[in-house]
């Protein structure tokens, strides 16, 4: 670890060095890349120059400990002091390590989430409301723009289907893990016999791509156009403006009829596409490597059940790491940081057991 921080040291000074020098800053988009390296590398080696000052303040102890002609006094100063930066030395060598855990590089990406009513019928269709809205509570406190992209809603207040956007930097880094099947517990309020229902929703979480990260040829899409159906206004089942892209190659299948403009539906279905197309990519490289995959929480498996909203006892269990927390309502309304931050913290713990 030693070795790669003294490494990254070297290359920090280096990148100093480049970006005060004339010739660089004359060529702007080289300079910026060398400053958001050097903004990346500078938290890792503000900790690294502590510890550095706490090593050798250890060091100077150690070594004024072992002068046998040190009084007495002045040793046990020594020693008070080493008491309490040992501490200080394990707790900076943690953090150094968290710090040189490699970063997801979707981390800073917004994000695409689609939710689908999975088994339950029309209760299925009313939970995956449910998360929409709780999705959008969270996006709403931390200050997040989200919109909708497409969305199949069913007379009842439900979603058969729905898919939207939160257009903000670090969101996939906070709601990478909701990816799976999600499970709720309750009474429907059209059972009349009290029963509690088991019902689903899938969620999946997609990073956010630009448009000249994925290239899509066009001869292997195929558009159609078709009316829009189901609640609504104006433009509603009298012109043809909902969008259906089929990408050839690989059969995914994108539709899009909120807006009332075709060609506003088309280039939302095409975003879609797109983010659908580099999770596929994704997916190849994390099975590329597998043994890490291994290590961490999934946040892919569509079909792996991750979480359980139970009703009548008011909880929610996370059993990918065993947490269970007793505020389903205020979970509900978006206030999910505690399962969010307990996931992460779990995933960088398994990678430092990996390092």
């Amino acid at each position: 670890m030693l070795e790669k921080l003294s490494f990254l040291k070297e290359k920090y000074d280096n990148l100093n060095l480049q970006i005060a020098d004339p010739e660089i800053i004359a060529h702007h988009e080289q300079w910026q890349k060398l400053i958001q390296e050097q903004a990346e590398l500078r938290p890792i080696i503000e900790v690294y120059d502590e510890y550095e000052k706490v090593n050798n303040q250890i060091n100077e102890n150690e070594e004024l400990l072992e002068d046998n002609e040190l009084d007495a006094e002045l040793k046990e100063l020594c020693q008070e002091e080493l008491s309490e930066l040992k501490p200080q030395q394990n707790e900076l060598e943690e953090k150094l390590k968290r710090l040189l855990i490699p970063k997801d590089p979707n981390d800073d990406r917004g994000v695409i989430v689609e939710i689908r009513g999975g088994a339950g019928g029309d209760e299925a269709a009313l939970f995956a409301a449910d998360l929409f809205r709780m999705f959008s509570r969270y996006a709403e406190r931390n200050h997040w723009k989200t919109e909708v992209l497409n969305s199949n809603a069913l007379g009842i207040g439900g979603f058969k289907e729905i898919t939207f956007s939160i257009d903000s930097k670090g969101a996939y880094s906070r709601l990478k893990y909701e990816s799976g099947v999600h499970r709720v517990q309750r009474i429907p309020t059209t059972e009349s016999g009290g029963r509690i229902h088991t019902s689903t929703a899938t969620v999946a979480v997609l990073p956010e791509v630009d448009d000249v990260e994925v290239e899509i040829d066009p001869n292997d899409l195929r558009i159609d156009v078709y009316r829009s159906t189901g609640h609504g206004g104006q433009s509603v089942n009298t012109t043809d403006s909902a969008v259906r892209i089929t990408h050839l190659p690989t059969g995914i299948v994108i539709t899009c009829q909120d807006e009332k403009s075709q060609l506003k539906n088309k280039d939302k279905a095409l975003k879609v596409l797109k983010a659908r197309l580099f999770e596929i990519e994704e997916q190849k490289r994390q099975n590329a490597i597998a043994s890490e995959r291994k290590s961490q929480v999934g946040t892919g498996d569509r079909s792996e059940r991750i979480r359980t909203y139970n009703f009548p006892q008011g909880r929610v269990t996370d059993h990918r790491i065993g947490k269970t927390i007793h505020s389903l309502e205020s979970f509900l309304d978006g206030e999910i940081d505690e399962i969010v931050d307990a996931l992460i913290t779990y995933n960088e713990t398994e990678k430092l057991k990996s390092m």
